[in-house]
């Protein structure tokens, strides 16, 4: 099968797996009122899907070196999905919503970097760096038509039909999987020792300063991520609008994580073009003071506001794909799995914390003015501003020392 035609499958399934994951921080203001939460609670929520991300990923990534990804995405996409119809069925309050989204968040577990492995174990050369950074990029395109089925579901029908038709379109992810070809022999070379230990992927520098700087993106991501809806919520409340340009809040949120998409390709570019280490270090540190200033310009006009909100979803994307491909790279061939388990195990435990401490912060703050908002999303670029300073100290890959 052609590179492209790969690509095509696995994006597709992508796109159709994360289709439950903006479901409930789409929907934040909803449940707000209805349940009665409290931005922490809210952020709790939030984060649990991460949480049961972390608790998977060492368990069903590592599995890759040993086992056919397929059959671990497929039981992983049906779980998920049955998590997302238990939700629409059984999710009452804030204890019964922390628990389906926790087990949702175990399917992703099963989907996401093992999607990312049926792409590496199938192309090589620089069309596995592209293939990782199309592959990664679709992240912003499955989010997006996540959090547009939502808002738009919920608004005709209510949240029940959008978390049932969430939880169909992620268990339909297991068609486009099973179309890809098998590996050819000798391309999976299985691991030495134990199929589950994580020390040699830990013991390799190169590849831990991409899975730090991974994590430390992340951290920034997926808390912007949670709470840009209610952001946007608050901001078109503060200037008295329930919409702009003929688009509500939750539009202009799907539009903006739909730039994810080529600024994660563009960005893989650059670094393929100009090193990937410089390149990255340019890009994350960009994306960190836009967001200690986005949440404390949401006095501006709506019109400058969303504009600076764009530029801030194309720098906090455009250094994902090529983090991820990074790492990759520097990953031992038979630890491939166990190095991408690693990436996905600090990245998303700080994941499952950012929306919490932004929550947290944004109540300490009181919540309801740009100084609150402010001090949220600060919260969040500062940690995002120790990701170039780890890839300047930790070990150089073969690639970084060519240039």
């Amino acid at each position: 099968m052609h590179p492209i035609a790969i690509i095509v499958l696995a994006c597709l399934a992508h796109v159709l797996s994360l289709a439950p994951n903006a479901t409930f921080p789409a929907l934040i203001p909803v449940f707000q009122e209805t349940w009665d939460l409290s931005n922490a609670e809210a952020g709790w929520i939030s984060g649990i899907y991460y949480a049961g991300y972390v608790a998977g990923v060492p368990v069903l990534v590592t599995l890759t070196d040993s086992l056919d990804p397929r059959r671990i995405y497929v039981g992983s996409a049906v779980l998920a999905g049955a998590a997302s119809l238990g939700f629409a069925l059984l999710a009452e309050g804030f204890w019964s919503a922390l628990a389906l989204r926790a087990l949702a968040g175990l399917g992703l577990a099963g989907t996401f970097m093992v999607g990312l492995r049926l792409v590496t174990d199938r192309i090589g050369g620089q069309w596995q760096s592209r293939g990782v950074a199309w592959y990664t990029a679709f992240f912003s395109i499955g989010l997006a038509l996540s959090v547009m089925m939502a808002g738009e579901i919920t608004r005709l029908t209510g949240w029940p039909e959008a978390f049932a038709a969430a939880g169909l379109a992620c268990a339909a992810a297991v068609l486009p999987v099973l179309a890809l070809p098998a590996v050819k022999a000798g391309v999976r070379i299985r691991p030495e020792g134990h199929a589950l230990d994580l020390r040699p992927a830990l013991r390799n520098r190169p590849a831990l300063a991409y899975n730090l700087a991974y994590a430390c993106h992340i951290w920034e991501l997926f808390g912007w991520r949670a709470w840009l809806v209610a952001f946007l919520v608050f901001a078109f409340a503060w200037h008295g609008a329930d919409h702009f340009a003929g688009l509500a809040p939750h539009h202009w949120a799907s539009l903006l994580l739909i730039l994810g998409l080529p600024a994660s390709i563009l960005g893989n570019e650059a670094a393929l073009r100009w090193g990937r280490r410089r390149s990255l270090s340019v890009i994350m540190l960009i994306s960190t003071a836009l967001a200690l200033t986005l949440g404390f310009a949401s006095a501006l006009p709506l019109a400058l506001l969303l504009a600076l909100a764009a530029v801030h979803a194309v720098f906090v994307m455009a250094d994902s794909a090529s983090l991820t491909a990074g790492a990759v790279a520097a990953a031992a061939p038979d630890r491939k799995g166990a190095t991408m388990a690693v990436h996905s195990l600090l990245g998303f435990t700080l994941a499952f914390i950012s929306p919490l401490v932004a929550g947290l912060v944004l109540d300490l703050a009181g919540g309801s003015d740009p100084m609150a908002w402010g001090f949220a999303l600060a919260s969040l670029g500062i940690v995002a501003a120790a990701g170039p300073f780890i890839l300047a100290r930790m070990g150089k890959t073969p690639e970084d020392q060519a240039r």
